[in-house]
C-alpha cells in the first residue's frame, strides 16, 4: 500500500528516519523537470532541485495541508527559480548550453518550418524563444504544457486567479509564436 504524500508528512513530523526520502523519490523527477525547464541548465536545475528539497525539509513544520504537497513543492521550486534567473548576469545564454536536452515536444504547427531543418535545431529555437518569455508567462506555459498541471492546479501552487493563469498562458503562446514566426521568416 501506498502512502499518501500528507501520511509521510506525518512520519517525518513524528520523527521516523527515511520518511522524508518517500517524498524525495515521489516528486524529484516533476521538480527537476520543472526547474530544468525553467533554467535551461543542467547543473543549475540540479542545484535548484536540491534547495528545493532542503527547503521543504526545513519549511515542512510550516506545511499546513491547506493545499496539496505537489501544489507547496512547485511553488517552492518556483520561487527557487524566480530568485535564480534574477541573480543571473544580464548576458543571454550560450547556444552551447542549450544543447542539453531538456524534453521539450514540438507543437504540429511547428514541423512545417520547413524540410532542411532538423528537429533539434528547431527545438533549441523553441528552448531559447520560451527562456526569452517573462518569467510570469514562462512558468504558466512550462507548469501547464510540459507539466501537465491543469489551469486550477497552476493557479493553488502560483496563488493567483484562474483568469490571471488563462491570461498568462495565452499571451505567452502568442508571444512564442511571434518569437518563431521571425525564425520562420528567417529561413
Amino acid at each position: 500500500m501506498e502512502l499518501s504524500d500528507t501520511q509521510i508528512i506525518e512520519r517525518t513530523l513524528g520523527g521516523e528516519p527515511d520518511a522524508f526520502n518517500m517524498l524525495v523519490r515521489r516528486w524529484e523527477r516533476q521538480i527537476y523537470g520543472l526547474t530544468l525547464r525553467m533554467l535551461g541548465r543542467d547543473e543549475e536545475a540540479r542545484d535548484a532541485t536540491q534547495e528545493t528539497f532542503l527547503s521543504a525539509y526545513r519549511n515542512l513544520p510550516k506545511f499546513r495541508g491547506e493545499a496539496k504537497f505537489s501544489s507547496w513543492i512547485y511553488r517552492i521550486a518556483l520561487n527557487i527559480c524566480n530568485t535564480k534567473l534574477r541573480s543571473r548576469s544580464k548576458f543571454a545564454v550560450s547556444l552551447d548550453e542549450q544543447r542539453e536536452t531538456t524534453g521539450f515536444e514540438l507543437a504540429a504547427d511547428l514541423e512545417d518550418l520547413g524540410s532542411g531543418i532538423q528537429r533539434e535545431q528547431i527545438t533549441r529555437h523553441v528552448r531559447r524563444a520560451l527562456q526569452g518569455l517573462p518569467f510570469e508567462m514562462r512558468q504558466v506555459i512550462i507548469m501547464k504544457e510540459y507539466e501537465g498541471l491543469k489551469f486550477s492546479e497552476i493557479a493553488e501552487v502560483l496563488g493567483i486567479p484562474l483568469s490571471t493563469v488563462k491570461t498568462r498562458m495565452y499571451t505567452g503562446l502568442s508571444e512564442l509564436r511571434k518569437r518563431l514566426e521571425h525564425l520562420r521568416e528567417a529561413m
